[in-house]
């Protein structure tokens, strides 16, 4: 499950960039040739950074790829770790519904005043914040399932799993994950003609 949420959210976020690059260059060459604009690329650009954000935050908890101050985590005792580590991911489930329900504010004022942007397309804000807002309300549902997920370890005895899971991630960890990526697409890549050459050769 988690999986499949992670690689739906990844390709949602390369699609919005993938059509803000076309976009903008296309705005450059037609600037270039045309001496014409289409007078929305920068205000396409916010609101895709706006929305990408909102994806980014989901897929770096899912990933453990948050920034976490760990100087001096490792030097700590056990239980002091497995306690830090669960409120942790409390806090940023906390902040993420908080953010969420501020967002929702917005929206509601930009609806009830019919707020525009100050641009030439002159963009009921509405629109844009709707899938900013969504964006934040699935940040916070992965957020509060992780924080669900941490408490459970937490209070069933399982600190050494809470640990792992919801820990910073040491140096070998990174370097493990790297090595098994560079395995998968090592494995998935066709085999060259100098390869298969080499292969005939040695048999």
């Amino acid at each position: 499950m988690k999986d499949t949420i992670e690689r739906w959210l990844g390709i949602v976020f390369g699609l919005i960039f993938l059509a803000l690059s076309f976009l903008v260059a296309v705005e450059t060459v037609i600037r270039k040739v045309f001496n014409v604009s289409l007078q929305g690329a920068d205000e396409l650009g916010g609101y895709s950074l706006a929305v990408g954000a909102t994806i980014a935050f989901s897929l770096a908890l899912m990933g453990r790829s948050h920034i976490r101050v760990d100087v001096f985590h490792d030097h700590l005792p056990k239980w002091l770790q497995e306690v830090l580590n669960w409120l942790s991911v409390l806090c940023l489930a906390a902040f993420a519904g908080l953010m969420a329900y501020l967002a929702w504010f917005v929206v509601q004022d930009s609806r009830q005043y019919q707020s525009v942007s100050q641009t030439p397309w002159a963009t009921p804000l509405v629109y844009p914040q709707g899938v900013w807002l969504f964006g934040l309300i699935m940040f916070a549902l992965v957020s509060a399932g992780f924080a669900l997920r941490a408490t459970l370890l937490m209070f069933s005895g399982r600190r050494d799993q809470l640990n792992r899971e919801f820990g910073p991630r040491s140096t070998k960890d990174e370097v493990d994950e790297e090595l098994e990526d560079l395995k998968a697409r090592s494995s998935d890549a066709p085999l060259s003609p100098l390869s298969v050459a080499a292969s005939g050769a040695q048999a």
